[in-house]
């Protein structure tokens, strides 16, 4: 009897650990899954960020180019 009992706990003891091995994979995944999220935020933020300011530099470019070129065209 005493050796039945003693391989019930090893048992019960494995399945503990494979339950807690189970959880912190999950909680792992769960994690990796909002840390990728998070970046591809991130990464579309900065994209629109820089195609603004490129929008932006180009029409001040444009603006600046066409005052500069009708001085250009007056002083002839």
């Amino acid at each position: 009897m005493e050796n039945q009992e003693f391989d019930a706990r090893g048992e019960i003891e494995g399945l503990k650990i494979a339950q807690a091995t189970q959880a912190a994979t999950l909680a792992g995944a769960q994690a990796t899954q909002a840390a990728v999220q998070a970046g591809m935020a991130a990464a579309d933020t900065a994209a629109h960020a820089g195609q603004v300011a490129m929008v932006l530099a180009g029409s001040i470019g444009a603006a600046v180019g066409l005052f500069l070129g009708l001085a250009i065209a007056r002083s002839r």
